[in-house]
């Protein structure tokens, strides 16, 4: 007995609507009788046949019917649009790591900015700013020979620091 594999999902297809023109085309070639109407209709003159509106329309409708053409497989419009895509990208990609772009930053409201913040952990204290006692302190540990300074990296960018005085 023969077997075959089928196929679970056939997405390369394209469906025709009429003929050989998909529907993407089918709108690209409707789009300017419609777009042409309003041209006539609404900008100043209306409903009267006048050179730039004629201008306008023809200009319109080879771009629509332009954009249709198939070349290799693929519209004009996909292949217009993945030029574009590659000529905005980014030339340069610099890595920064203290870059705040695109980083969660929770600012206090006006109804929790009177409320203190618990962290999370005992020995973690978070502090805005020291006051001129607390930074001569820890100036004289940080510069004491006798105390043990340690600094160690957490996983998500946060420091550790750790001093333990041995005497």
């Amino acid at each position: 007995m023969k077997t075959a594999i089928v196929p679970a999902q056939i997405t390369t297809v394209e469906d025709r609507i009429a003929g050989n023109l998909t529907l993407q085309q089918m709108i690209l070639l409707i789009a300017p009788v419609f777009i042409d109407f309003a041209v006539y209709a609404v900008f100043p003159m209306p409903m009267r046949l006048l050179l730039y509106k004629v201008v306008i329309m023809v200009l319109f409708s080879s771009i629509c019917l332009s954009l249709a053409i198939r070349i290799r497989g693929k519209l004009l419009i996909h292949w217009l649009v993945t030029l574009v895509r590659y000529n905005v990208r980014p030339r340069y990609f610099i890595y920064n790591k203290n870059d705040d772009y695109m980083r969660y930053v929770e600012t206090p409201s006006q109804e929790t900015a009177s409320e203190t913040v618990q962290p999370a952990a005992a020995n973690v204290v978070i502090r805005e700013e020291l006051e001129l006692s607390e930074r001569v302190r820890l100036e004289e540990l940080a510069l004491n020979p006798a105390a043990n300074l340690s600094f160690k990296l957490r996983r998500k960018g946060g420091l550790n620091v750790s001093v333990t005085e041995v005497e």
